[in-house]
């Protein structure tokens, strides 16, 4: 797996993957992670500038509040096995 790129975000961190012609997105916020992969036959060509675009502030606000879904959950499974 090869590193293209990282997108600077406040909130999280964003690395684009390159894989068995595959791209990853991966998300990290934390201990918490969210990945996505797009085959490349299924761009048009235009590589991590054209993922780039499909990454947009609403895409990534979803993704900020999956990440607190994420982090509610964990933190309740984890409380009903302490008691």
């Amino acid at each position: 797996m090869r590193v293209i790129a990282e997108l600077p975000h406040p909130e999280c961190r964003i690395t684009l993957f390159n894989m068995n012609q595959k791209y990853i997105v991966k998300f990290e916020q934390g201990t918490l992670e969210q990945s996505y992969k797009l085959s490349e036959l299924d761009l048009s060509g235009g590589g991590a500038n054209e993922i780039f675009e499909i990454l947009d502030e609403a895409f990534i606000g979803t993704v900020i509040e999956r990440f607190k879904l994420m982090r509610s959950d964990f933190s309740a499974a984890y409380n009903r096995q302490q008691y």
